[in-house]
């Protein structure tokens, strides 16, 4: 796939691009790629559509600023706006996975001028708490191990997960799913370990994931370490501070979701939540049997499903 760097609201973002038309640009998830939508681009490009994924602040190929404050909601939406500014587009589809989902969710409320349309995978929208993010999870999982929680403090995931990127990726992408033993997802018990061993250790990889794949990302992470992730975890906080204007806000654009039915975050946080703060809801999909790297596990259904909500909001038509 063709790949280049873009300058982007201060950083350099390395982007992965094919086909032409209506651009849809994706955005990833923790921790993930631009590689994570290797089954999407072709398929959209395929479909008449101009597929676009960045590797985002922090990751991969694209520029890791140190300072955390980098990392809140304006800068990782900032870069979406100037990712599209860049590409010579007025409007796009977001489509978002995991982090990357409250991403383009909030970019939908913060520029939704520049929103044709919003798919969210994974993680459903949210509105604005009324207190910060962190003392709500405090208070909501009180001594349990919560892995945002954990994430806070700098240096103390990191030097876990950096110490282990193969370990990391191959337990996170075999593992994050609802299983008959763990059927809340990973074990919240308050035992003194981090967060990687709160995931099984698999025997084999999962049917669709290769070796090759895995690879990918297993030197992707060695050679960048998770830093640049974690630190959107670090900016909950900081992003609702600078955000009060989103208090009760609901996303008026042409919105839809997609899931996994065995993905944790989906038994954590149920899509219906988040009807009510949709105005232009085009329904939702679960994948029966699929964990939580959806877009990976299941992508004939996925781009199927993504495919028809652009349909449902005549993108190829009215852009």
């Amino acid at each position: 796939m063709p790949e280049r760097t873009l300058s982007c609201n201060g950083v350099d973002l390395h982007v992965v691009e094919q086909g032409s038309g209506p651009p849809v640009i994706f955005s990833h998830g923790f921790p993930e790629l631009a590689y994570s939508w290797r089954h999407q681009l072709p398929a959209l490009a395929r479909a008449g559509y101009r597929a676009v994924a960045p590797d985002q602040r922090g990751y991969g190929r694209s520029s890791r600023p140190e300072s955390i404050a980098d990392y809140d909601i304006e800068h990782l939406s900032g870069d979406l706006i100037a990712l599209l500014d860049e590409l010579g587009e007025e409007k796009a589809v977001f489509v978002g996975h995991d982090w990357g989902s409250m991403v383009v969710w909030q970019t939908a409320l913060l520029h939704p001028e520049r929103v044709a349309g919003v798919c969210g995978m994974s993680v459903p929208f949210t509105p604005r708490p009324p207190v910060p993010p962190t003392e709500a999870f405090r208070a909501r999982y009180g001594k349990n191990f919560f892995y945002i929680l954990y994430f806070q403090e700098p240096g103390v995931a990191d030097a876990e997960l950096n110490a282990r990127p193969a370990e990391t990726m191959r337990r996170m992408l075999a593992g994050t799913r609802v299983e008959p033993d763990r059927p809340g997802g990973m074990d919240v018990a308050d035992d003194g370990r981090g967060f990687v061993d709160r995931f099984p250790e698999m025997t084999e990889l999962p049917s669709w994931l290769s070796q090759d794949e895995l690879d990918f990302y297993i030197g992707e992470f060695t050679r960048t370490g998770f830093t640049g992730g974690l630190n959107w975890y670090r900016n909950f906080d900081r992003s609702w501070e600078r955000t009060p204007q989103l208090a009760g806000a609901k996303v008026e654009v042409p919105s839809f979701f997609i899931g996994g039915t065995a993905d944790p975050v989906i038994a954590m946080t149920p899509p219906s939540i988040q009807e009510p703060w949709l105005s232009d809801s085009r329904g939702s999909v679960l994948v029966e049997g699929a964990g939580h790297w959806v877009q990976q596990e299941a992508p004939e259904e996925v781009n199927t499903a993504i495919l028809g909500f652009l349909d449902s909001i005549g993108y190829r038509e009215n852009a």
